[in-house]
């Protein structure tokens, strides 16, 4: 009995063991038939089962680099690629399912943002639709943000750059989003500004582990709970109160607000989306965007290195267009030059080394005959590109005007070369019909931002450096330098 009992207590771990060899075995095999689904598609760096792994390690601090020599996400390089991923079906390549796998969607904001976009289509209509009639609005909060946060004085006075736009980005974005008083709460402000941190940092560590256990680190990590009773104690009743209006007096009640908080109760399909902690969330989601894709801070460091000339000539350029045109939203298209300067800046940054991923739901076959199997996820190496003498003349060179001169020459060089569009050499907001739906609001708001620092303020950066702060970089984002300290003081008028 005794001699039985210790044979089958010395075999329990001899047959986990066991076990436990046989799965990792058949996850190898596994893997190993899953890689050479891509063996037509050149690798760079090692591309073993186990020396593969070094590649992965090596693309979370160097993303750019290796991406520039191909990376090992499957990269689509060339114009024709790169239309064939524009062109291409949901059917075959989805946006919608690339970006729930980048950032976690289920864990992070939630299933209901999985499972119905309708704010996507408020942001791509309702909020470019009322740019115009909402401009003195956004113009307005700039002023009083900037004046607060950067008060102008005879000296120079040095500001945490990243931080104070952070702040000063996300007040102007929600003026439009949810109005006075609520934009200038400093709790709102905080709660929006860490949300979309804590989002992409937890996506990030979500993303480091494989399928079988996400959905329990998912869950120990999700921040909705938390953040929904946050940001319901801040807009809550405000949501619930237009709810009950809407119900007693229909869609169109008296005195309602145009804000994004009532074309979100517009676009509203109604059933567990109609309450005020969904819509709440759905606050929160445009923020994230709106905070994430406005690069102020990276244009905010490139303009306190220019020469005289180039500040001069924006300046010029901007007091024409408003002693002609006024402060709108229309005259600021006029803003050829400031338009470049901030196109250039992002060709030269950005805020990710990858743009436009796609998740290939079928197996799908690009114009030169390179087959992507079904479950890989496909992206355009968007910092690459923007350096690709290819693309650009003396691509790692800044050059203000780039794009205002490029419009001024080519024949169809003024819709083109906007920052506003997306085209084959230019991928900041991405490209095709999943092009970012808010980029009309977050081009106008820098445009703004920008003009009146240049017509408030002289800026430089701290020492009088005349280096860019070199941006941090992770996985695929670049994010500018936090700790960068730029110089400010009251703009002292030359002839």
């Amino acid at each position: 009995m005794s001699s039985s009992s210790t044979n089958t207590t010395l075999n329990i771990p001899v047959l986990l063991a066991s076990l436990g060899i046989l799965y990792l075995f058949s996850k190898l095999w596994r893997a190993h038939l899953e890689m050479a689904k891509f063996d037509g598609i050149p690798a760079v760096g090692p591309s073993g089962l186990l020396s593969s792994f070094i590649s992965g390690m090596r693309y979370v601090k160097n993303a750019r680099e290796l991406i520039k020599e191909g990376g090992w996400m499957v990269i689509a390089t060339g114009p024709e690629l790169v239309n064939d991923i524009r062109e291409a079906s949901d059917e075959y390549l989805s946006f919608d399912e690339a970006l729930n796998e980048f950032l976690q969607i289920d864990y992070t904001l939630g299933k209901p943002h999985r499972e119905h976009l309708y704010h996507v289509n408020v942001v791509r209509n309702a909020v470019t639709r009322n740019l115009s009639a909402r401009y003195s609005d956004v113009r307005d909060e700039i002023i009083a943000a900037f004046s607060e946060e950067i008060p102008v004085t005879d000296d120079w006075t040095s500001i945490n750059a990243y931080d104070t736009i952070l702040r000063i980005v996300c007040r102007t974005s929600n003026r439009l989003f949810v109005g006075l008083p609520l934009c200038r709460d400093p709790d709102w402000i905080d709660l929006n500004i860490q949300f979309t941190v804590r989002v992409n940092s937890i996506a990030a560590i979500i993303n480091l582990f494989p399928d079988i256990l996400k959905p329990i680190v998912g869950n120990l990590l999700s921040p909705t709970g938390t953040v929904t009773r946050r940001a319901h104690r801040h807009i809550g009743h405000i949501i619930q109160d237009r709810l009950d209006k809407q119900d007693q007096y229909g869609r169109d009640w008296e005195d309602k607000p145009n804000d994004l908080v009532s074309w979100l109760l517009d676009e509203n399909p109604g059933g567990k989306y109609r309450t005020a902690e969904d819509i709440a969330m759905r606050l929160l989601n445009t923020n994230m965007a709106a905070i994430h894709t406005t690069s102020f801070a990276s244009i905010l460091y490139y303009l306190a290195v220019q020469p005289d000339s180039v500040i001069k000539a924006l300046r010029e350029e901007i007091v024409a267009v408003v002693e002609d045109h006024g402060w709108s939203k229309v005259s600021m298209g006029y803003l050829r030059k400031m338009d470049s300067f901030m196109k250039e800046v992002t060709r030269m940054v950005g805020v990710g080394v990858l743009v436009s991923g796609r998740k290939v739901m079928k197996d799908f076959t690009f114009s030169d005959g390179t087959r992507l199997p079904a479950g890989s996820t496909v992206c355009i190496p968007v910092w690459a590109m923007h350096h690709d003498e290819r693309h650009y003349e003396d691509p790692n060179e800044f050059k203000p005007f780039r794009f205002s001169d490029m419009r001024d020459i080519e024949e169809n060089g003024n819709i083109k070369h906007q920052m506003i569009t997306p085209n084959s050499d230019y991928f900041l907001f991405g490209t095709g019909r999943h092009a970012c739906p808010g980029r009309f609001f977050a081009v106008n708001e820098l445009k703004t931002l920008l003009a009146h620092t240049l017509l408030t303020y002289d800026v430089k950066l701290e020492g009088f450096s005349k280096e860019v702060p070199e941006p941090t970089l992770f996985t695929s984002a670049i994010i500018p330098n936090q700790k960068a300290k730029v110089l400010f003081r009251k703009r002292i008028m030359m002839d």
